[in-house]
């Protein structure tokens, strides 16, 4: 019978859509990266999402969440996202934590019931405590490198952490991650080189922060503030999406040689 995953089904075949349907998937940080893999999860058939962030959409999200619009300024991502989820699919289960994933927070989270967790959060403490929690559960996990600063989305590409170049979080997740032992980890990276964000004082979130209220961290805090465009974290976060659907289905895809 025809339903929203038909046209997916043409591809995959039924006994993967059932495979998508009974797994369950974590998706820490759902901005402008997650919220996009997000996105391509529901659209696929996911049949649980954990969603876990504590972010309020704010106005200057606008230019690259998915979840971010005019309506949405103000209120938590997690409760956004799982409305968006249940428009696309009612019979998804979205479980939302409003929890900052950190070394102190990470025992709330149980990573043994999880098939697959994406990693989209933006702290080195944070990243490394998801890959050492994978890693002990024997849990899949893909983790999002830098994607701020960056303009070329074609530069993104699928990487073991240790054959990336050029980027500086990938570099600093390849000596952590050495010294913790471990041997692989499965990300998605640029090769472009970082721009330098435009130093102007009259769009600088330090001088006119605007983040809601009840903003637990606010942009005030950053050491910088990245640029970012419409279009570069889309793309990673789909491409890890992608990276999920193809290794919860064993579907790998066929690629030609010139």
């Amino acid at each position: 019978m025809l339903n929203q995953f038909s046209r997916t089904e043409l591809l995959f075949g039924h006994e993967a859509m059932e495979k998508l349907y009974n797994a369950r998937v974590a998706v820490f940080g759902v901005g402008g990266v997650g919220g996009y893999t997000v996105e391509a999860l529901a659209r696929s058939g996911i049949g649980t999402l954990d969603l876990i962030d504590d972010d309020k959409v704010c106005l200057t999200n606008i230019n690259r969440q998915v979840l971010a619009t005019r309506k949405t300024v103000g209120k938590y991502k997690v409760e956004v996202a799982r409305d968006r989820i249940l428009e696309i699919n009612p019979d998804a289960v979205v479980n939302i934590h409003q929890t900052f994933y950190t070394p102190e927070t990470k025992d709330q989270f149980d990573f043994t019931q999880y098939d697959y967790v994406v990693d989209a959060i933006d702290t080195v403490t944070g990243k490394l405590a998801l890959v050492m929690q994978a890693e002990a559960a024997g849990t899949p996990i893909i983790s999002c490198m830098g994607a701020g600063n960056k303009i070329n989305a074609a530069a993104l590409e699928v990487a073991d952490i240790y054959e990336t170049s050029v980027c500086p979080l990938a570099r600093v997740m390849r000596t952590e991650l050495r010294k913790r032992g471990i041997k692989h980890l499965k990300v998605v990276y640029s090769k472009e080189k970082a721009i330098t964000p435009v130093d102007d004082m009259a769009t600088s979130c330090r001088q006119h922060c605007i983040c809601p209220p009840g903003t637990a961290r606010k942009c005030t805090q950053r050491r910088q503030v990245p640029g970012s465009t419409a279009y570069v974290p889309a793309v990673a976060g789909l491409i890890i999406a992608g990276e999920v659907i193809n290794d919860l289905t064993g579907k790998q895809p066929e690629m030609v040689q010139n």
